[in-house]
This record gives C-alpha cells, structure tokens and sequence, in this order.
C-alpha cells in the first residue's frame, strides 16, 4: 500500500524518504482509514522484493555526458535509501513512487546472468566497457542473499569483458577473488561513491548504506588486491558537503584510490521535492542556502537536465568547486581519467554443444 501523506518517523525509521508522493505516471493515492483494516506491521515499513525475469539486460545509451555507452543493473529501486539519488525518478515507470518505494518495493532480476550471456555471445555483439550499478547499486543489501551481481560478474570473467563497477556497498568484498583476477588483465575498474566523511550526515542523508568509515575500508581493500579504484565525491552539496571536498580527496587518496571524479547535486523531476522535504526536517538552517546556490547553477531553476550542463552546473560557484578538486587531485597525486581498459581480450566462451576446434 503507497500512501501520499508523510509518513511517521517512527514508520520509516532508517528511511530517507518523508513521503510516498505518486510519481509523474501514477494515479493520486492517499491513505484512508475505514477502522476495518488492520496492519500488523504499522510500527515500520518493511523492504520487499519481487522478481522480474528480464528480456533484455544490457542497456545502451549516447549521452556525451557519460564515459560509457553501456550498462547493466540487476535491481530496480535501491534500499540504500539516499535521499539524493537521481535514479529515484525511474520508479515511476513502474507504477511505483520515486519515495518510499524506491527504498522498499525492490524488483530483482535472477535471470540476469543469463540473459547477460546470451547477448555477449550475439555475433554482432561489439566489446566495450560495460558499466554496472550506474542506476542503482548492484552491492545493495537484498544482493546478500540473490546473488544476482556475482553471477554476473563470473559470465563478464568468462567473456574477459571490461567493466567499470559503481558501488556504496562494502558486499563487493566478496567478489575480489573475480575481481583481482580481471584487473590482473586490464579489465576492471571500480569507482566508490564517498559523499561525506560525518558518519550522522551519512546516516541520515543515506540512511542503509555503509559508513563512511566502511566505505575507505573497501577502497584500502580492492586497493591491496591490486584493484584499480576511484574515489567519487559524488554528489557535491552546496551548503552541506561542499566544505569536505579536499577531505574526502585526501581520505580516499589514503586507503589507495588512484583516480577521482566528482558531481553537483543533481535533483531531476521528482528527487527535487524529496530532497527539499529532507532538507526542512534534517537540515533546516541550511536549506534556503543549499538551494539558493543549486538554482544559481542552473538559471534559476532547481535542475537543468541540458548536456555538458547537469551533472556540473555552470557560473562562479560550479567553476571554483572544479578548480578545488582539480588543485587537490594534483597536490594528492590523483588522476582524474582512469587508464582504458582492454577490449582486446574479449571473447565468447566455448559453450554446451559446440564443436571443438581441431587445433
């Protein structure tokens, strides 16, 4: 049931969302109460998740904006819960609010891999780097237990398949035995998305996923393992983490992170709203500044989804927080384009039935 009222603190204890506003395709809804209806489990709002078997898993895309034209996900919604996250809109299309539902009506993909092997292995199939977690994070919790993620990665071993890993999640731990062995080929790079270094802001701003204490840890880990690493400070909020830029830069730098990138606060369709409702109840001195200076990179407005535009914004303030990170990747050694990674060794693997070859 997807309510329009906001929610209790007490309901949604360890969510971000104050809300279950209707996305842009849905219907209003609004709970009513006929005192007939008993929920047994009003106290808090449980994550569920349903299964999807997929048709298609690799999607593309031709944004100039993007270092790949490539990407799978394993999950739709995330409970990660960051209040910020741009890919909350994308629920919509589900019939599904971009608030609450986004971080507790999962949808998961067990064919994945399946589908995943059987693309790669078209004939007219063309190698490039293949992203992973770009929209929401393939090293989310329910990923425990699924398993989805890691069934991917070993048919993208198998097809010695470039891809670049986007990921919160301390999970991805458990896969360095695939991952080392792929970077030892050239084939891996993960970026880790560290938005602030205050573990309260954390918790309240991304309320399920790793500390930020345990977020440096898995970059010290992959870094060990031979794991090539970039540091995200991403997203960058005016106002709020603008100030930790250097910080981060250095903290990241010293767990073993080798390249660094960064992105403005983004707020398209409904994200703008859910943030500005978080923004009165966790941070309410600071709102009228943060967004004060989100809409003074935008022309006034909260978001502009122009190319070459929205992942940065424009004007004084977008171009001193550029000039900061790139004074502070040079003084920490950072590089800001990570070395390619290699299609050369793409290949699709023997499989059930084939003839083998004579030599």
């Amino acid at each position: 049931m997807s309510y329009l009222i906001h929610q209790s603190k007490e309901r949604r204890k360890a969510r971000a969302s104050l809300s279950n506003a209707p996305g842009r395709f849905d219907l209003s809804r609004e709970r009513f109460e006929d005192e007939w209806y008993q929920d047994p489990e009003t106290d808090v709002i449980r994550t569920t998740i349903r299964q999807e078997q997929a048709r298609s898993i690799i999607s593309y895309n031709r944004s100039p904006d993007l270092p790949f034209d490539r990407s799978v996900n394993p999950y739709r919604g995330c409970e990660h819960g960051c209040i910020y996250c741009f890919a909350r809109p994308s629920h919509a299309y589900l019939g599904l609010s971009p608030g609450l539902d986004f971080e507790t009506q999962l949808i998961a993909r067990p064919n994945a891999a399946e589908v995943l092997r059987q693309e790669l292995s078209k004939p007219r199939y063309r190698v490039a780097t293949l992203a992973l977690g770009t929209n929401t994070d393939p090293y989310q919790p329910c990923e425990r237990d699924l398993g989805i993620m890691r069934d991917c990665l070993e048919v993208l071993r198998d097809f010695n398949h470039p891809i670049a890993i986007v990921t919160k999640g301390s999970l991805i731990e458990r896969d360095i035995d695939i991952l080392s062995e792929m970077a030892a080929k050239g084939l891996v790079r993960v970026g880790i998305s560290l938005t602030t270094l205050d573990p309260d802001l954390s918790r309240r701003m991304e309320p399920r996923a790793p500390a930020p204490a345990r977020r440096l840890a898995v970059i010290r880990r992959l870094s060990d393992a031979g794991i090539p690493v970039r540091v995200m400070t991403s997203p960058v909020v005016p106002g709020l983490t603008d100030h930790e830029l250097e910080a981060l830069l250095a903290a990241g730098a010293e767990a073993g992170a080798d390249t660094a990138s960064w992105i403005m606060l983004r707020l398209p369709r409904e994200v703008s709203q859910l943030w500005q409702d978080w923004l009165a109840e966790h941070e309410p001195g600071r709102a009228e500044k943060v967004m004060t200076r989100l809409r003074e990179m935008h022309g006034g407005r909260d978001y502009d989804p122009r190319w070459g535009q929205r992942m940065r914004g424009e004007g004084r303030y977008a171009e001193m927080i550029a000039q900061r990170f790139k004074s502070a990747c040079k003084r920490l050694g950072l590089q800001e384009k990570a070395t390619d990674l290699r299609n050369d060794l793409f290949r699709v693997p023997p499989q059930a039935g084939d003839q083998l070859a004579l030599f």
